[in-house]
């Protein structure tokens, strides 16, 4: 029976710290600030086989985003100028709004959908997502899809 592929997308407080230090392990490896897998695992505190187990199956949001679309949900207030906020975040941090949809407010809340073309000159989405919870009037924003 073959085995299928399934992708979460989960907040860093929700992740085990042996994960984060594999993150912290290939972006060593990567930037040439570690030489070998045996360095950057004794400056992380991990063991090299915690390293080979989980090192193809965690890596940053954004590092693999380039180039996709992602969708996003956020539950915001029906506030005046509220919208224009959320979307002036996506274009500051150089994503393409695809769609947009959202809906009728109900007690004052409605539920908007982004579509958004993550392009090379893209910020970090990570980032993008954090600044657009920031927002007063956002009560949350969610990675639907990739």
């Amino acid at each position: 029976m073959e085995e299928t592929t399934t992708y979460f997308v989960v907040k860093k407080r929700a992740l085990p710290d042996v994960l984060l230090k594999v993150v912290e392990v290939n972006r060593l490896l990567e930037t040439q600030q570690a030489v070998s897998v045996q360095e950057a695992v004794e400056r992380v505190g991990i063991s090299r086989s915690s390293y080979y187990k989980y090192k193809e199956d965690i890596f940053p949001f954004h590092d693999s985003a380039q180039g996709t679309t992602i969708t996003l949900s956020c539950r915001m207030d029906d506030k005046p100028g509220l919208l224009s906020d959320v979307l002036k975040v996506v274009a500051d941090f150089g994503a393409n709004i695809l769609t947009i949809h959202q809906t009728i407010p109900i007690n004052g809340i409605a539920t908007l959908s982004l579509s958004i073309q993550i392009l090379d000159t893209t910020s970090d989405v990570s980032a993008m997502v954090s600044e657009i919870e920031k927002r007063s009037g956002v009560h949350n924003v969610k990675v639907l899809g990739k």
